[in-house]
């Protein structure tokens, strides 16, 4: 199937095709009690293409962990007698994944060009970026700091009044080509930066005094790949050699305990880790660009979806970096923060022992560059709609991520180091 769309390529082909595929798919949640039932579940992952949502492998489940996975149409009824048979408690997420895909599209401002109330494609929002620096030159400008695998160009944004010797705080989107509201909220961010300058006196000092780094899609070859061929689609674009299954996860591809815990070896997997580590064009950009200002980055926040997390490191090891206590604080400050406005509940702590443990990603490895304030942002929602969160709910959500980002970059701004 998917080799047929790769061969057809054409958007419009692919949007009936995605018809065909996503049309009756199910999405379920399980709460496995026991070894026995981790194990039926290892067993499902065997036997039947399963797509997990949360975690995001089936090597990282354990008994009384919350489930989140997707299955193919024709294959739901099988799963369910399996469920049913091994006594695990299960309910359905998603009913039909194509309505799902359908429904997200709910936003009322339908203008073709690009908005902050919708998810726009990647032309649209190259093309703002651009827009953006040339309507704000005092505070906005464009860079391009590597290309992806297809040869897109990565743009960067800076933010900030010019000044001398000013520190900086780097924050990125899109890492996960399937997680659509993470690209928003930075576009967003971007847009409340340029508005409220002036207006408002946190943001006013927050880029009188530092500079922003803001790149707004990471992973572009596969939020391209989203919205021609198949929007659950998590990886890069990279080809493997000696595999057919294409694509590395760029999150489990720094040099953090690569490839160790919660990382696969093998490139068909979701969480494949690649050849070695910044072995993706886009991993290695990021990278070469933090090394290349690690004197004045500060902190590095990373925005990510869905489950309504703020984590810090680490999430390679179970050990606890040497300023968790200052960390925990300020996750715990920026969750209430976010809260405020609608109420939205978030869990904070170190990844390993607050999700499950990864190996390879971009919050630890900036971290043991020396960047002592990392975040990992986890948004909306908890699984209701999980990766296909309607465009109605891009404002409230980036309204109260946007008061987190700001009290975590005060904060850094009244700690620097």
């Amino acid at each position: 199937m998917w080799a047929l769309l790769v061969l057809i390529g054409a958007a419009s082909v692919s949007a009936h095709l995605q018809d065909l595929s996503f049309d009756g798919q199910k999405v379920f949640r399980v709460i496995p009690q026991n070894d026995e039932q981790v194990e039926t579940l290892n067993f499902l992952a065997r036997i039947i293409k399963v797509d997990f949502w949360q975690p995001d492998s089936v090597t990282l489940v354990r008994p009384k962990m919350q489930v989140d996975f997707r299955v193919e149409a024709e294959k739901s009824f099988k799963v369910e007698d399996l469920l049913k048979e091994s006594g695990m408690e299960y309910q359905v997420l998603i009913d039909n994944l194509q309505a799902a895909l359908d429904a997200q599209f709910d936003s009322q401002a339908r203008t073709t060009s690009h908005s902050y109330v919708k998810y726009n494609n990647w032309d649209t929002i190259a093309a703002w970026t651009a827009d953006i620096a040339a309507q704000n030159p005092d505070l906005v400008s464009r860079s391009v700091i590597g290309n992806t695998y297809e040869g897109r160009p990565m743009y960067l944004l800076k933010m900030g009044k010019s000044g001398a010797n000013k520190k900086a705080i780097f924050m990125d989107c899109g890492f996960h080509a399937r997680e659509w509201i993470s690209p928003a909220f930075c576009q967003w961010f971007v847009k409340e930066a340029v508005e409220t300058y002036g207006k408002d006196t946190v943001m006013t000092t927050l880029l009188d005094k530092l500079d922003f780094y803001v790149l707004p899609v990471v992973n572009i070859d596969g939020y391209v790949y989203t919205w021609t061929n198949d929007r659950m689609w998590r990886k890069t674009r990279s080809k493997n050699a000696g595999s057919s299954c294409i694509g590395t996860d760029p999150n489990r591809n720094f040099d953090a305990g690569w490839c160790s815990l919660g990382a696969s070896k093998y490139a068909c997997d979701a969480t494949y880790c690649g050849p070695a580590p910044e072995s993706e064009k886009e991993t290695k950009a990021l990278a070469d660009f933090i090394r290349e200002h690690l004197s004045t980055i500060k902190a590095y926040l990373t925005i990510h979806s869905y489950s309504q997390l703020l984590l810090f490191p680490y999430s390679y090891t179970y050990n606890l970096p040497s300023n968790y206590q200052e960390l925990n604080s300020i996750a715990k400050a920026a969750s209430k923060e976010l809260a405020s406005l609608y109420n939205t509940r978030y869990t904070y702590g170190p990844g390993a022992t607050t999700i499950y443990p990864a190996a390879g990603g971009s919050d630890d490895w900036a971290y043991d560059q020396g960047i002592k304030y990392s975040f990992t942002f986890e948004l909306r929602d908890t699984g209701r709609y999980g990766f296909l969160l309607p465009e109605s709910q891009i404002k409230p959500t980036c309204e109260e991520t946007l008061l987190a980002v700001k009290y975590i970059a005060n904060y850094v701004l009244e700690h620097l180091y």
